[in-house]
C-alpha cells in the first residue's frame, strides 16, 4: 500500500477529475466509455474515483474515445508526474544502485539551499566514501539488487561536489543515535565522526546533533526526510521514496525541521558528541 501523502493523491486526484471532465463533454456515460473500450463495466468509475491507476494506453484509449486527442500528451505526462511521486525502492534500483544515484543528480544541481533530518544514517552529501560503500553494500544485500556498489559510490561521491559551488547553502541534522549505531565498523565510523567534526566549520554548511533525550516531546524523532529549496521533499521510507510537492505538506517539514534544528546542538558542543561517539581505536 502506498504511503498517505496529499500531495501524490491530489495528482493522482487530478487527473482523474480531467478524465471525467472529458468523458462527459464527449457526452458519455461511465459504461458507455468502458463498452467502447472493451473494458469491464466498473473500470471507469474506479479510474475516476482516484481508486485505480490508469495506465498510459488507458489514457491513450480514453482520450480517442472522447475525440480529445490532443489532450493525451499532456495527460500522460500528468500520469508520470503522479507515478513519480512514490517510488518503490525496488522500482527505483531494479537496474542497479548506479542508476538509482544517478538520477537524482539534476534535483541536487538545481538546488540552492539543502536542508536534511535524519534519525538512522548520516546524510549522503556529508558522507565519507568507505561509509557510502558500507551503506550501500547494505542495501544491495538486504534489497538483493545487481552489484554495482563501486559504481553507485563513485556517482555519490560526484554528487557531493554541488556543496563546494558557489551560492550553494547546506543545513543537516542527524540523531545522536546516527553516530553510534553506524555502517561500516570502528574504524569507517571513527572516520566519519571526524569528517562530521570538519564540516562544523565549513562557512557554507550548518551541522547539527540532537542529543539523546529521554524526553523529547513534540519534537520526537521522525523519518529521514530532505528539502531541496522550497520546491520539493523527499521522505525515506523503509519501501520507497516518497516526493512532496504541494506547499502545505513542504512547510510542515520546514517547521519540523525548525523545530529540530532548536533541540540540536552545533559547533563546539556538536564536536564533543562526536568525539564522545566515536569508537576508541
Amino acid at each position: 500500500m502506498q504511503p498517505s501523502s496529499s500531495s501524490a493523491r491530489q495528482a493522482r486526484q487530478l487527473l482523474a477529475d480531467r478524465l471525467r471532465e472529458l468523458r462527459r463533454d464527449a457526452g458519455l456515460t461511465a459504461i458507455e466509455l468502458a463498452v467502447h473500450a472493451g473494458w469491464e463495466r466498473t473500470k471507469v468509475s474506479k479510474i475516476e474515483h482516484a481508486s485505480r491507476p490508469p495506465s498510459a494506453a488507458d489514457v491513450r484509449a480514453w482520450c480517442q474515445i472522447c475525440g480529445a486527442e490532443s489532450e493525451t500528451a499532456d495527460l500522460i505526462a500528468s500520469l508520470h508526474t503522479a507515478e513519480g511521486m512514490w517510488v518503490e525502492w525496488r522500482r527505483m534500483e531494479r537496474s542497479g544502485l548506479r542508476h538509482a544515484q544517478e538520477a537524482r543528480l539534476p534535483l541536487y544541481e538545481r538546488t540552492r539551499q539543502f536542508r536534511a533530518y535524519s534519525c538512522w544514517i548520516v546524510p549522503g552529501l556529508i558522507q565519507t566514501e568507505d561509509y557510502t560503500r558500507a551503506v550501500l553494500r547494505a542495501y544491495q544485500q538486504r534489497r538483493g539488487v545487481h552489484d554495482d556498489v563501486e559504481a553507485a559510490v563513485a556517482a555519490r561521491m560526484k554528487r557531493q561536489r554541488v556543496l563546494r559551488r558557489n551560492q550553494r547553502t547546506a543545513a543537516f541534522l542527524v540523531e545522536e543515535s546516527v553516530l553510534r549505531n553506524g555502517f561500516g565498523g570502528p574504524a569507517v565510523m571513527r572516520s566519519q565522526c571526524a569528517h562530521l567534526a570538519e564540516i562544523t566549520t565549513w562557512p557554507a554548511v550548518s551541522l547539527g546533533v540532537i542529543p539523546a533525550s529521554p524526553d523529547r516531546g513534540v519534537a520526537g524523532p521522525a523519518e529521514d526526510f530532505w528539502i531541496f529549496d522550497n520546491e520539493q521533499a523527499n521522505v525515506e521510507l523503509v519501501s520507497g521514496y516518497l516526493t512532496v510537492t504541494q506547499p502545505t505538506e513542504i512547510a510542515a517539514y520546514a517547521q519540523m525541521f525548525a523545530r529540530f534544528s532548536e533541540i540540536a546542538v552545533y559547533g563546539a558542543r556538536a564536536r564533543d558528541l562526536l568525539a564522545s561517539a566515536s569508537p576508541r581505536p
